[in-house]
């Protein structure tokens, strides 16, 4: 077994001698997992196979292990490819022995099993904590060289200038080459958000001159949950919601009067009080009676009593959960400030807020260049929602969320703005919105809440629609009213150029969300219909559904209109369009009007636009399956091969989305309208937190290409 004697190769080479990426802290409390985590989603998007491995896990088996678990969730991969190795105890067992080369051997073992199936493996090496830090930091080398791995090597900036920080990049440089690693980058985190620039003009460059990322302390990240609270704590929930994903802010004890402690008491505040204060547990539940009080994150009731019978009704419909704890109040806050959290504890808001930093500080192109890989050759759900987002962040947009009273899109929002996706602009009550989101655990930092009943807006918006639907008998006194509505509000902020797009539909009907387009916002030049498509996730690939969503009955005109909007949205989100005009026959063999009409309407796509691929009528099956078009229409560059369907109804379009998302487990995304000159998109009343987010990246996409578009005719 090899002792760690491969050849030094310079920071930041380009060529690739394994299949392994080794993520090494050479700083106790660095963080790292968020940059496994970062390099994970950035190589995920770039190759089909990618695999995870923890050489030592810190729980009693290799796959009890929490960052593994998050790895393999997040990306749906299978245990053979996402797994632990030994355990810290049978590592510390070796070493006590003097058997490192057993250690060696077996970790090389299983990293083979993984790197056999797999473009690349993410390595995340050990922590390094207390006395044993110098042993890891060792351990973690050798095992570097022997997996044949290059390391990315991270350094903690927490409580250091950054000339501490340059100089602990220096001296990691130093070991990994005394120890002859190969350094593929360094990168410090948690540090100083304030001192990021000064921290990067500080550090001095490698023998590669490539960049070090600095990435920023994060707190949300740092916080821990109620939930991790409450678990390692082993409390027992006793009233109130049980809502584990709140972030703990602070620590409140209560040791004072009601109202001296509701005069200190801050929203995400933990508060840890005696049993029997039912003063301070009254108290704060003031939130619940008003939204200008803050909301605890959490109640810890001490000292093993329970409230008097009167006061436990009170405490049951608590927004945020209470528990209670056997032992006395100094032990429980003891206990409570011994929790820490971290980015595996797989809190979706956490991967959010990894990620916004993660995008927000490295150049994933400059990194993966560095890696040589191989392109994917399919395209995934998770790689095409991985790439929309990226798409999102490139050239940032302003999107409205009108339905700012529903707790879904307040998620969403939330989660969008901690990944930094776009900007964002909630309508509703500011008092309302803001009492449902600290109700929730919801942080709406940073994110403007515009109430149109109060808005100075509301009456230049009035003028304006008054004056696009004069023809229409729309007076001032009507559209006065009418942007009471958040639909209209929200549109007309997209009209002007206030925002860039609107999505909606949450808790509105399909036809009450984009009425208000329809009048005003209009279609694009040259469209007629405004239509709509599915984007259809398959575990190797996207088709593209239209329309299944806005028109019942399409006539030829309308129907190549959507085949021809539908085939632009497909090449907008990367997928090659190659249209199926979707009839109950294929090529010439049937007849009948619904036949005739999709002939018809493919006749005009192709006179429309020659340059695309498009083939009908032609049924399902031969649309999808080479050899049955091989044998129905034999020499078609569509059939067989078809990324976009057109159904000839709104019918069988809905019902075959929806047979397929339940019978081949595709993950539908939209509907996504389309034929608008500004992009409004609709959401369904089912709709998830997920499907806003997605929809949202999607809105932001489009308004992007609008955007282009209206700086293409400005520049003539």
């Amino acid at each position: 077994m090899s002792s760690g004697g491969s050849a030094q190769r310079p920071e930041g080479l380009g060529t690739r001698t394994s299949r392994g990426i080794y993520v090494s802290a050479t700083t106790p409390g660095s963080g790292k997992s968020l940059v496994a985590l970062g390099l994970a989603e950035a190589l995920h998007s770039h190759t089909d196979r990618i695999g995870f491995f923890k050489p030592v896990v810190a729980g009693t088996t290799p796959d009890a292990d929490p960052m593994v678990a998050l790895i393999r969730s997040r990306y749906n991969l299978d245990p053979a490819v996402c797994r632990g190795g030994l355990t810290a105890r049978e590592v510390r067992k070796y070493l006590a022995e003097g058997k490192r080369e057993e250690i060696g051997a077996r970790t090389v073992d299983v990293f083979s099993e993984i790197a056999a199936q797999c473009d690349v493996v993410v390595v995340e090496g050990t922590d390094l904590v207390g006395q044993d830090s110098a042993v890891e930091f060792a351990l973690n080398a050798r095992l570097a060289n022997d997996l044949g791995c290059p390391m990315v090597a991270v350094v903690s900036g927490r409580d250091r200038t950054p000339e501490e920080i340059a100089d602990a990049v220096d001296v990691a440089r130093k070991e990994l080459q005394a120890a002859h690693c190969s350094l593929l980058m360094m990168m410090v985190n948690r540090a100083a958000p304030q001192h990021l620039d000064e921290i990067s003009a500080a550090i001095r460059p490698g023998v590669s001159h490539r960049p070090v990322y600095v990435i920023p302390e994060i707190e949300e990240i740092s916080r821990p949950t109620t939930g991790e609270v409450s678990s390692l704590l082993a409390l027992r929930q006793i009233a109130g919601r049980a809502d584990m994903e709140r972030e703990v802010r602070d620590v409140k004890v209560a040791a004072m009067s009601v109202a001296n402690f509701i005069g200190v008491l801050e929203t995400g505040d933990l508060v840890i009080v005696p049993g029997d204060r039912a003063d301070i547990m009254v108290g704060a539940l003031a939130s619940t009676f008003s939204p200008e009080f803050p909301v605890p994150s959490a109640m810890i009731l001490t000292g093993g009593l329970s409230p008097d019978e009167h006061i436990l009704p009170l405490l049951a419909p608590a927004p945020f959960p209470i528990f209670a704890y056997p032992e006395d109040t100094y032990h429980a806050a003891r206990s409570v400030s011994e929790v820490r959290s971290e980015i595996w504890s797989g809190q979706r808001r956490k991967v959010a807020s990894a990620l916004g930093a993660w995008s927000k500080r490295v150049d994933d192109a400059e990194i993966l260049e560095r890696l040589n890989l191989p392109r994917p050759e399919t395209m995934t759900p998770l790689r095409f929602l991985h790439e929309l987002v990226g798409r999102a962040r490139v050239d940032r947009r302003h999107i409205v969320l009108p339905e700012g009273t529903d707790v879904r899109i307040l998620r969403a929002a939330e989660i969008l703005h901690r990944r930094d996706v776009c900007d964002l602009t909630i309508l509703g009550d500011d008092g309302q919105v803001r009492e449902i989101a600290g109700s929730n655990g919801i942080s709406l930092s940073g994110m403007p809440i515009l109430n149109p009943a109060t808005s100075d807006l509301r009456e230049r918006f009035a003028h304006e629609y008054a004056r696009l639907r004069a023809h229409r008998g729309v007076d001032l006194p009507r559209a006065l009213e009418a942007m009471l509505d958040v639909s209209y509000f929200g549109t007309m902020m997209v009209q002007l150029g206030l925002v860039d797009g609107m999505v909606s539909g949450a808790a509105h009907t399909t036809a009450h969300t984009i009425r208000p387009a329809l009048e005003f916002v209009k279609t694009s030049p040259g469209v007629k219909v405004v239509s709509s498509v599915f984007f259809m996730l398959l575990p190797d690939r996207v088709l593209v559904y239209g329309d299944c969503a806005v028109n019942p009955e399409p006539d030829a005109e309308q129907l190549a209109d959507i085949a021809i909007a539908s085939a632009e949205t497909a090449a907008q989100f990367g997928v090659l369009p190659r249209v199926a005009m979707l009839s109950y026959s294929t090529g010439a063999s049937g007849s009948g009007a619904t036949v005739d009409k999709v002939r018809r309407a493919t006749e005009l796509v192709r006179e429309r636009r020659p340059d695309l691929a498009v083939e009908g009528p032609i049924q399902y099956d031969a649309a999808v399956d080479a050899s049955i078009a091989a044998t129905k229409l034999p020499g078609s560059n569509v059939a067989g091969q078809a990324t976009v369907f057109i159904f000839p109804d709104l019918n069988t379009g809905n019902n075959t989305y929806k047979a397929v998302q339940q019978s081949a487990g595709a993950v539908a995304v939209g509907p996504v309208l389309q034929g608008l000159r500004k992009p409004v998109n609709d959401l369904s009343r089912g709709c998830t937190v997920e499907d806003i987010v997605n929809t949202v990246a999607i809105t932001a996409v489009q308004a992007q290409a609008v955007h282009a578009q209206t700086l293409q005719a400005q520049a003539g």
